[in-house]
């Protein structure tokens, strides 16, 4: 048997390799079509068909993983999978070929995040492990990512950008296949087949996981315009590059320390937080004009991403039943992906009327979604304590 702290390293190596070959798809795909000879316009209709197939495609991929009970063998087999369209998208040409490409990877890779958060909540349960110091490896590897993949996009081919993207997906599933098998022993006994349709048909339920998306949700306008915004304002590459990672490196910050906070055993403290954290962050961003108040800033993308992640995981794992803990990520991710979507719609035409317009919009559902948090509170505190009352 595995020790606690041994587990939990390899765990930390799975959200590793994950985040190793995502930081270098998320930035330089898009790059990686163009050399291919497809049209701008036409990447970002694959991008957007992808994100579409991901957010239908994630609930229903980690449901029929946790009806299985086979998580670390769906991470396996989806990595093979996603691989295997890579490996399509390497072999053909043109649009098509490439919308497929897109769609098939992000169908099944997506899915490897909620499942690696189930397994990683079924190790906190069984052996006291730390959450976010296995999650901060992931932030970690992000970066790292970024910067083997903007050294792999000089290269005169973008092949090699794919085949490190590939090697990422592999050790992902190489990984998770690996790790010993978890028995969840929290309400062990009292978890029957339907417990998740009663659950997850719940309004209450719904209604809460809008709420929580609408904290992530409101990064659309950061994710889609703070790198035009910055370079408007005269910031270098190399600035910018700094900008993000000073963001990142303080996600990791909280990532390490969280436990030691017990700040986990607050999920509802750590919503509020997020919330109010987006109210000051996206309502100031307009106004930072200089690199220094723009770092200053992005310190509170520790609270705005951090501690809402962190809220809404742990909240989820209180109240969902452990053998389902997957699906109930899936369906969390599936909404801050519809509202991340949402908000990149609708921020393209605000920012062409006034670049400052789209970040106070999400100043605004911060509001909205702090307001929402405070009325839900009783409700959230119930849903928690029928759980632990069961």
């Amino acid at each position: 048997m595995a020790s606690g702290k041994g587990l939990s390293l390899r765990v930390g190596c799975l959200f590793a390799s994950y985040f190793l070959g995502y930081g270098i798809f998320l930035p330089f795909f898009p790059l990686v079509m163009q050399d291919r000879g497809i049209p701008v316009e036409e990447i970002g209709f694959i991008f957007g068909a992808g994100n579409i197939a991901r957010i239908i495609a994630n609930p229903v991929m980690t449901g029929l993983s946790d009806h299985t009970g086979r998580r670390r063998l769906s991470i396996f087999l989806y990595s093979l999978i996603s691989i295997a369209f890579l490996i399509y998208f390497l072999a053909t040409g043109g649009v098509w070929n490439a919308l497929i490409a897109v769609v098939g990877l992000l169908v099944f890779w997506s899915p490897a995040v909620p499942l690696s958060d189930a397994y990683a909540l079924d190790v906190v349960r069984n052996y006291g492990a730390d959450y976010g110091r296995m999650r901060l490896w992931g932030s970690a590897a992000f970066v790292v990512a970024n910067m083997i993949g903007g050294w792999l996009i000089l290269l005169d081919s973008s092949t090699p950008a794919v085949i490190a993207i590939m090697i990422g997906i592999l050790s992902t599933g190489l990984v998770a296949i690996s790790l010993p098998p978890q028995v969840s022993t929290a309400q062990k006994g009292t978890v029957r087949e339907e417990d998740r349709p009663r659950l997850f048909l719940k309004p209450a339920f719904w209604l809460v996981l809008g709420v929580i998306g609408l904290i992530q949700g409101s990064h659309a306008a950061f994710y889609g315009f703070s790198t035009l915004f910055w370079k408007a304002h005269d910031v270098s590459e190399f600035l910018i590059g700094a900008l993000w990672s000073t963001g990142v490196a303080a996600e990791i910050g909280l990532f390490m320390f969280a436990g030691r906070l017990r700040l986990t055993s607050y999920p509802l403290a750590l919503l509020l937080a997020g919330a109010a954290a987006g109210i000051l962050r996206w309502g100031l961003f307009p106004f930072a004009q200089d690199f220094w108040s723009m770092a200053l800033l992005q310190l509170l993308h520790t609270m705005t991403f951090g501690m809402a992640h962190l809220g809404s995981v742990g909240f989820l794992s209180k109240i969902v039943p452990p053998k389902w803990a997957a699906t109930g990520q899936g369906f969390l991710a599936a909404s801050n992906g519809i509202l991340i979507a949402i908000g990149y719609a609708v921020c393209g035409p605000l920012y062409e009327l006034n670049p400052g317009y789209p970040f106070w919009l999400m100043a605004g559902l911060s509001c909205i979604a702090l307001g929402g948090l405070m009325a839900l509170r009783p409700l959230m505190r119930r849903m928690m304590a029928d759980v632990a009352s069961d």
